[in-house]
């Protein structure tokens, strides 16, 4: 990546994470929501542990990493809102007039959705650990987990930039939250894929992107240092990544010829 790029890429990056960290609105619910969602199911699934198989006997150690998914959902829809409401408010065109490239564009609106990822999940892993979360890996796991709940942020951003680039309506990406929660709960987020009796669920699960993501991330607290679920997870959210902001940039590059 050369200087130009990278100086195109750190003005639309401090743009947008002043931008984001001055919405109470984007960061409440990106805090707030997953932590709900959890004191909700850890309380309420804690008798799942006692299923034949369970890999754990606290249902927190296990469902806390939903946060970081449900942050990354957050994160997407951040990147995208932002995007979307700069090519409605006709922003992107005045970009035009301006040497910066679709692409520092498109890599930089995605660091105030970063940025708030990894504000989420240190939230969580301190609420967690209050809550008396604890890590098998130890402390480089935590610092791997911070890592892999960036991964998962930005492969959600990137679906959330090619819906914003592909539309240019803040609505429409705002209506990709409810689809993108129904993939995760067709994943294994909720019990893990072995104890899954249901045969088209567990299926569908081994085919969903998330229980990859989710597993990975889950590995890390319940088992330690698997490496089998580590490259999953890597090699999931690089490839959604990369699928995802390579539609993005030429469905924007498409939209900005047209302008």
């Amino acid at each position: 990546m050369s200087s130009e790029l990278l100086t195109e890429v750190g003005i639309v990056a401090r743009r947008s994470v002043r931008r984001t960290l001055r919405q109470p609105v984007l960061i409440v619910p990106t805090i707030v929501f997953p932590l709900f969602l959890l004191a909700v199911n850890a309380s309420g699934l804690d008798a799942a542990t006692r299923i034949p198989g369970f890999p754990t006997d606290s249902y927190l150690d296990f469902a806390i990493v939903v946060t970081f998914m449900q942050g990354g959902l957050f994160a997407a829809t951040t990147a995208g809102t932002e995007l979307a409401s700069d090519i409605e408010s006709g922003f992107l065109n005045r970009l035009q007039l301006t040497p910066l490239r679709a692409s520092a564009i498109l890599v930089g609106q995605m660091a105030g959705a970063l940025v708030l990822a990894l504000l989420g999940a240190a939230v969580y892993l301190a609420v967690g650990f209050a809550a008396g979360v604890h890590v098998e890996s130890g402390p480089a796991g935590v610092v791997v987990l911070l890592a892999l709940a960036l991964l998962v942020a930005l492969a959600f951003g990137s679906i959330g930039a090619l819906f914003a680039a592909r539309t240019g309506s803040p609505e429409a990406v705002q209506g990709l939250f409810p689809l993108l929660f129904v993939v995760f709960f067709l994943s294994s987020m909720s019990l893990p894929r072995d104890v899954i009796e249901t045969d088209w669920f567990r299926t569908v699960a081994s085919w969903n992107p998330v229980s990859y993501l989710v597993e990975g991330l889950r590995s890390l607290v319940i088992v330690g240092w698997d490496g089998t679920a580590l490259w999953r997870c890597v090699a999931t959210g690089v490839a959604v990544s990369a699928v995802g902001w390579a539609l993005a940039a030429r469905a924007l590059h498409t939209r900005m010829a047209r302008t």
